[in-house]
């Protein structure tokens, strides 16, 4: 298989560094805005399959030319949601597969947003989906750890643990902590924003797809693997405008272990209007107030060595089993800080986010996972997934009780 990542940031570095180790990669071109930070992820591997580019993500045509010029047969997105239109079309128009870890923005409805949808993640991206279908062409969306992993733990037990669903209940959380910062997100800080601070979706099967008010039902879980209770709350996010198209279940949610000093940072920033992304004039210059939180933040990808512990991804399913008898599980996949940084030199985050895709990849290289048009990660048999994630090296898990 021939790839081109776009993006060569903390996970882009990360995809690279793992699907150097895998025999299904042919050509694997590792572009980015900065060609230097292409250059590096490439050389951090030591493999030939490997080369950089420079390109810019927004450049749909420069992006389509360098599909082309390298034979490539899927595009990977590691870049963050601003650019998946761009990218999304780019690979249509050339003919090639797509994949993304994170979809097309969202907009708020402008009357009611803590209580309607206005335009929903993803909903850009399936309003082409008869186009991808006609083209012949897979535009895997939400393939990241979330959205991604916890949308084929919901395939899964929806063939094989329930026979009825209740909820499909995301639950991510973790006990990372990062010496030496007292504020120092381990994700894109631009991405966390945008899903932290719009109305979270809820899906209820008689409902529909609705809003509430930021960080609203909070409640405590317990994490498993030593990291204890998390206090996590609503947050918008893919799996929930994902789930439903694919697994019949009466309600879906996505809840964050944020934490309160975390969502207190997230409410400031809020109120003095450093989240919004429209240019502002300052000093004769036009900068965007989040672009600026991101520059002056420490990047998550170079953490790494300052971070201990561990991070939780997770799907919470309550409903009948295949005995008829009410069952509650927590399926759920924890990466080790210190084991991804001294089997990859990835912090824990990053690497868990890379490695989903390119999993994904190698199941579509093998032809083990098929398709066309604009599908999630639900469209598709989870146990292939799962089993090459356990080869990969990085175990997934089940607790009964939730």
């Amino acid at each position: 298989m021939r790839i081109l990542l776009v993006g060569a940031g903390g996970v882009g570095s990360a995809v690279a560094a793992i699907a150097a180790r895998r025999e299904f990669v042919d050509r694997l071109v590792v572009a980015d805005y900065d060609p230097a930070r292409a250059e590096k992820a490439v050389a951090a591997t030591g493999d030939p399959r490997l080369v950089a580019a420079g390109v810019d993500a927004g450049d749909e045509e420069a992006v389509r030319d360098l599909l082309r010029a390298h034979r490539c047969d899927v595009l990977l997105n590691a870049t963050d949601p601003r650019f998946v239109m761009p990218l999304f079309r780019a690979a249509l128009a050339a003919g090639v597969h797509y994949l993304d870890m994170a979809m097309s923005l969202s907009r708020p409805h402008p009357e009611r947003p803590h209580e309607l949808t206005g335009v929903k993640l993803g909903d850009e991206q399936f309003a082409l989906a008869e186009e991808w279908e006609a083209a012949g062409r897979l535009a895997l969306v939400g393939i990241g750890v979330e959205p991604g992993l916890a949308d084929v733990f919901a395939r899964y037990a929806a063939d094989h643990l329930f026979r009825e669903i209740d909820e499909l209940g995301v639950r991510d959380g973790s006990d990372l902590t990062v010496r030496g910062y007292d504020f120092a997100p381990s994700f894109s800080i631009w991405t966390t924003i945008e899903e932290c601070l719009n109305p979270p979706v809820v899906w209820e099967r008689d409902r529909g797809w609705f809003t509430t008010p930021p960080f609203s039902e909070p409640e405590v879980f317990d994490f498993p693997e030593g990291i204890g209770p998390v206090e996590c709350v609503n947050v918008e996010h893919e799996e929930v405008l994902l789930m439903p198209r694919w697994v019949d279940a009466r309600r879906v949610t996505f809840k964050y272990g944020l934490g309160t000093e975390f969502i207190d940072v997230l409410k400031t920033l809020h109120k003095l209007g450093l989240d919004r992304t429209e240019p502002v004039p300052v000093g004769g210059v036009e900068v965007s107030p989040r672009d600026v939180v991101a520059a002056v933040l420490p990047d998550p990808a170079g953490l790494g060595d300052r971070m201990s512990g561990k991070t939780c991804a997770g799907l919470w399913v309550s409903g009948t089993g295949t005995d008829g008898q009410p069952r509650q599980v927590y399926l759920y996949h924890v990466v080790d800080n210190d084991w991804s940084m001294a089997e990859y030199g990835a912090q824990a985050v990053v690497w868990q986010t890379a490695v989903n895709p390119v999993v994904a990849l190698e199941l579509l290289a093998t032809g083990r996972w098929s398709g066309a048009g604009v599908l999630g990660p639900e469209a598709f048999d989870a146990v292939p997934f799962l089993d090459l994630l356990t080869e990969y090296g990085s175990p997934w898990g089940l607790r009964e009780g939730g």
